[in-house]
C-alpha cells in the first residue's frame, strides 16, 4: 500500500492552507472575542468557495465525491491556524452523518434538503454527540443533529433550546441545548442509531486529531521564533541547550502523531467498521503531542505563553479543549483495551507493519468468526 498523498491531495491541501494563513490571523482571531457571532462571513464565504463543505458528499448527491484521507490536511490546517469557525465539524462530521443518513433511507425529504443547503453555504449544522456535554457555535446553527440514549434526530433551531456556557478558550461559543425527542424528528433508533452515533464519533476524533496535529505545529513554530528573537546576557535564548531539548521533544511527538492521524483517516475511509482503534490511536497521539507541545512551548516563551497578551495562549487553550472533546485519554485507551483483548484479534506483525490492507483484515476478520 502506498501510504504518501497524492499530488492532488497535497494541492488541495497547499490552497486551503494558503487562504488561512492570509485571513486568520492573531489579530482577526481576537477580532472575533468581540463579534456577536464569534465568526467571520467573509472567511466562511472564500472556504465555500474552495468546496470544502461537499468535499465528504458523493458526487450522485452533488459534492466532490472525496473521502477522509483528502481532507485529513485539511483538518489539520485548520488546526495549524487555530481556526474559530466550526469548518471541521461540519464537513467531516455533521456532513458524512446526513449522508449516511440519506444512503440508508432513513428521514424525509428534510435531509436532503440539510445537505443541499450545507453545499450551497446557505444552512449551518451542528452536532451533539452523546459523548460531548457541550456544542460549539450552538448558537449559529439552522439545523442540529442530536442523540438521545440511541436515538439520531434532525431537529430544526426553533424547536432547540440553546443555553450558553463559557470556555476557556473565548474562540470557542459553546452551549448546552436540550430538545423533545419527537418522533417527527427522529431519524432512527436502536442498532441503526447506535452504528450511525458510532461512525460520528470516529469521524469526530479524527476531526480532532488532526487539528490538534496542527496546533502542536503552530506552536513549535511560534516558540523557535520567540526563542530566536528573544535575547538574554547576549544572545538568543534558543542558543540554550535546554530550551532545543524542550523543543525537539515536541517536534518528535508530532512526527510520531502524523502517521497515526492518517493512518485513522484511512481506517474511516476504507473501513469503518475497523476504525475504532486505529482512530483512538490517533486521538491519544495528537492530543499527547498537542498537551506536550503547550507544555513546553509556555516553558519557552519564560511562561509569557500563559499572557492575555502573548498569542501563544489562543492555540494552547484550543489544545485544551480539543483534547476533552470527542472523548478523553481514557476513554480512548479503554476502547484500544477492549480492541486488544478480543478473542479474534488480528494481531502480529501481518498486520501491525501494514503486510495486509485494512481492507484485507477486515475480509479475514469475517472469515475468522
Amino acid at each position: 500500500m502506498d501510504a504518501t498523498f497524492t499530488d492532488d491531495q497535497r494541492a488541495f491541501a497547499e490552497a486551503t492552507r494558503a487562504v488561512l494563513l492570509g485571513e486568520v490571523t492573531a489579530d482577526r482571531i481576537r477580532a472575533r472575542w468581540q463579534t456577536p457571532t464569534g465568526q467571520d462571513p467573509t472567511l466562511l464565504d472564500e472556504l465555500q468557495a474552495l468546496g470544502l463543505n461537499g468535499m465528504l458528499v458523493p458526487e450522485a448527491l452533488g459534492g466532490l465525491g472525496l473521502g477522509e484521507t483528502d481532507f485529513v490536511l485539511m483538518a489539520q490546517a485548520c488546526g495549524h491556524v487555530a481556526l474559530p469557525e466550526p469548518v471541521v465539524e461540519q464537513a467531516m462530521v455533521a456532513v458524512p452523518l446526513l449522508v449516511d443518513s440519506l444512503e440508508r433511507g432513513l428521514g424525509d425529504g428534510s435531509v436532503q434538503t440539510v445537505l443541499d443547503g450545507v453545499q450551497q453555504g446557505a444552512t449551518r449544522v451542528a452536532v451533539g454527540h452523546p459523548i460531548n456535554a457541550v456544542i460549539n457555535f450552538a448558537a449559529g446553527a439552522d439545523w442540529f443533529l442530536l442523540g438521545a440514549g440511541e436515538g439520531l434526530y434532525l431537529v430544526p433551531v426553533d424547536q432547540v433550546a440553546v443555553a450558553p456556557r463559557r470556555s476557556m478558550d473565548p474562540s470557542r461559543r459553546i452551549a448546552e441545548v436540550d430538545f423533545d425527542e419527537g418522533e417527527d424528528f427522529c431519524l432512527a433508533r436502536g442498532d441503526a442509531g447506535a452504528e450511525l452515533w458510532r461512525a460520528t464519533l470516529n469521524r469526530g476524533a479524527l476531526a480532532n486529531a488532526a487539528q490538534l496535529v496542527g496546533l502542536a505545529e503552530s506552536m513549535v513554530e511560534q516558540a523557535v521564533r520567540y526563542t530566536q528573537e528573544r535575547h538574554q546576557f547576549g544572545r538568543a535564548v534558543g542558543a540554550n541547550q535546554a530550551v532545543k531539548h524542550l523543543l525537539a521533544d515536541v517536534a518528535v511527538q508530532i512526527e510520531y502523531a502524523k502517521p497515526v492521524v492518517y493512518r485513522a483517516a484511512y481506517a474511516v475511509e476504507v473501513s469503518p467498521g475497523r476504525a475504532d482503534f486505529a482512530v483512538s490511536h490517533a486521538k491519544i497521539a495528537a492530543t499527547r503531542a498537542a498537551k506536550l507541545a503547550a507544555r513546553h512551548c509556555i516553558q519557552a516563551h519564560g511562561a509569557m505563553g500563559y499572557t492575555w497578551e502573548c498569542d501563544l495562549q489562543i492555540w494552547v487553550k484550543r489544545s485544551w479543549a480539543l483534547a476533552r472533546e470527542w472523548g478523553d485519554d481514557g476513554f480512548h485507551k479503554n476502547r484500544i483495551h477492549e480492541w486488544l483483548l478480543r478473542p479474534k484479534a488480528l494481531l502480529g506483525p501481518d498486520f501491525t507493519f501494514g503486510r495486509h490492507s485494512i481492507a484485507e483484515a477486515h475480509n479475514a476478520e469475517e472469515e475468522r468468526v
